[in-house]
């Protein structure tokens, strides 16, 4: 049973290793790995910003100036309140297209207000070939082609820098990653609007040149050069100067120091607008609905800061899935249950809470769903085989022992998983054959009924009192028995106490013989006779039917002793004496010849248990 379980188990932990790496290529669990990064990143997140300032076109704005898109001669008068002595952003961002000319009049004014200052951004929108949700195919040593880009009109983009607003959207529509540069098909490279505001805010930027994110290839597809994961750190409640309405900006109503060499950045969070991607908010890892302008926000303050998002190798995380899932095939086997389910819990909290910690304090994020997935089959299965064993093995125990050995011994069996098989070893025991004098003319008064509860009732008294004293029933063969003591587990001074178990039953008998005499008029007795030795004891048969026993030459003596027995006598070889002497009064029976043996062997006779204190009677001595 053992080493088929063995095998079983062997197979399937190489099927779960199969299983497991090809759920790893196929990123079959990615949406659940999201699940804790973004979890990590919230609770990770600082909650603060840089000199960032947000210019929202919200409803208020537009109550005051009326439905979108406004007249673009507003723009003229916001940005001159803008760079007025005491304000002097560093960099203003519009998060709002201006590709499609309108009023003439309207865009010569706002073309004539950018001429006026050096510090405007405006967006731009790269377009991929026949690819909407900004997915296609790049690699790492190239940036994101884009086949068109949607400029803002000549007039307003030969004033203004211009940066890309593209983002990138994961499969599960969240947002994590960014392109900081994207390349027409002229090859002129197009910074996005955070970097290119970062920039002019005078961070150094040389780290993110040519960084490429391992996990921009999230989907095979999106692995462009200068592509990294947005370390975000606030929402709009979070930012340390408060987003302020438009309309207050264009009416002055904001004071001067608020702007003073701030980013600002000018985006819409009314209800109902949109940008003319057709949205304009998406989902972040630390907020379900954020508003675009803020997302640009949180790039522009990671790259003032100049931090960044980085993953463990991917032979760091294989590594350690392969050490993870090799402890817990070893452990279920080496643990009690309740040990070992403890260790799987406080492995997969360890695993949970340090990829959290790490997160933190290093901003590395590892992958350990598969991991985890590895750890749980893993502990699953090979707890599931031991239980199943164990099971199997106590059941098989109980079934061969339960009714003839004490539950003591089935349970010392059963926890020290002794393995149980087919076969014997030699070894030390001491053997108790008894033999029921006068069955047979009782057998002739009792009708078949009454003759099997008589029995019973014998027998179950033997039964119970060799229990008691942690002898095994091997066999009961008709009006016979065979008990063993020191098998199958050993026992201290078995000797003793086969001879104590016989002294009981024979204390036993005087009762049952009473009964029976006074209710059938006959009269039974119990012969016993005991020897100890070497003999080959264990399961033996065939694996149609296999028993518990022990054969040998010293199972033979014991069965010729008691057979040699008078009614109500225990006889006992010399070896049984020399170990029990102290314990038991003995009269010498002399030496015997038996059947099949070439010499004779000398028997004693067993009176009473000695008296404490009492010098054992000399052998040869009658009582």
């Amino acid at each position: 049973m053992r080493e088929r379980i063995k095998r079983i188990a062997i197979a399937l932990n190489a099927v779960i290793l199969v299983a497991v790496f090809f759920v790893y290529r196929e990123k079959w669990l990615q949406s659940i790995d999201n699940l804790l990064f973004d979890y990590g990143m919230k609770q990770a997140a600082e909650h603060r910003s840089d000199n960032i300032v947000v210019v929202t076109i919200d409803d208020e704005s537009l109550q005051e100036l009326g439905r979108f898109p406004w007249d673009r001669a507003v723009y003229a008068p916001f940005l001159d309140m803008l760079n007025q002595p005491g304000y002097e952003p560093k960099a203003i961002a519009f998060d709002v297209m201006f590709n499609e000319p309108s009023n003439p009049d309207s865009d010569a004014a706002f073309a004539e207000a950018l001429s006026q200052y050096d510090n405007v951004i405006l967006p731009v929108a790269g377009v991929t070939e026949g690819d909407f949700d900004n997915r296609t195919e790049a690699s790492p040593d190239e940036y994101l082609k884009a086949f068109k880009l949607d400029r803002p009109i000549p007039e307003l983009a030969e004033h203004a820098e211009l940066a890309n607003i593209n983002r990138v959207v994961s499969p599960d529509s969240v947002i994590r990653q960014t392109w900081l540069k994207i390349q027409d098909q002229e090859g002129n490279v197009v910074p996005s609007l955070a970097y290119k505001a970062a920039q002019m805010a005078g961070a150094d930027l040389s780290k993110y040149d040519g960084m490429t994110d391992p996990r921009g290839r999230f989907d095979d597809k999106v692995a462009a050069k200068n592509t990294i994961t947005i370390d975000y750190q606030f929402t709009a409640l979070d930012m340390e100067k408060t987003p302020v309405s438009f309309v207050r900006v264009l009416n002055g109503e904001i004071d001067p120091e608020y702007f003073k060499d701030a980013v600002v950045l000018v985006g819409f969070t009314a209800a109902g607008l949109s940008d003319d991607t057709g949205q304009d908010n998406g989902a972040t890892p630390i907020q379900k609905h954020m508003s675009l302008v803020y997302v640009h926000a949180n790039i522009v303050h990671q790259l003032l800061n100049g931090s960044s998002v980085s993953y463990a190798d991917e032979w760091v995380v294989i590594l350690g899935g392969l050490l993870l899932f090799a402890l817990f095939i070893v452990l279920p086997w080496r643990l009690k249950n309740v040990y070992s389910i403890l260790a799987f819990l406080a492995v997969v909290c360890g695993i949970l809470y340090g990829q959290l910690q790490l997160y933190e304090s290093s901003k590395i994020h590892v992958n350990v769903v598969n991991a985890l997935l590895a750890v749980t089959l893993a502990y699953l299965v090979n707890v599931s085989l031991k239980s199943y064993l164990e099971s199997s093995q106590k059941s098989f125990v109980t079934r061969q022992f339960g009714r003839y050995i004490s539950p003591d011994l089935v349970k010392q069996i059963i926890s020290k998983d002794i393995d149980i098989e087919l076969g014997g070893n030699s070894k030390h025991i001491t053997v108790l054959f008894l033999d029921i004098r006068g069955f047979t003319p009782l057998s002739e008064k009792l009708s078949p009924p009454e003759l099997v509860d008589t029995l019973n009732t014998m027998f179950n008294m033997i039964t119970q009192t060799t229990l008691n004293n942690r002898g095994t029933i091997d066999k009961f063969i008709g009006d016979a028995a065979m008990i063993l003591f020191n098998a199958p587990l050993d026992v201290e001074e078995h000797e003793r106490l086969a001879v104590k178990t016989a002294y009981e039953i024979q204390q036993g008998m005087n009762v049952i013989r009473e009964q029976i005499r006074e209710k059938y008029g006959c009269e039974v007795n119990v012969g016993i006779g005991i020897n100890s030795g070497n003999v080959v004891v264990g399961n033996i048969g065939s694996y149609l039917r296999v028993d518990y026993t022990a054969i040998g030459d010293n199972v033979n003596i014991a069965a010729r002793i008691e057979s040699s027995t008078k009614p109500g006598q225990i006889m006992v070889s010399e070896a049984v004496y020399e170990k029990t002497k102290e314990s038991f009064v003995y009269e010498d029976a002399g030496e015997k010849m038996f059947k099949g043996k070439s010499e004779a062997i000398r028997v004693y006779e067993v009176i009473k248990p000695a008296e404490a204190g009492a010098s054992p009677v000399p052998a040869g001595k009658a009582i």
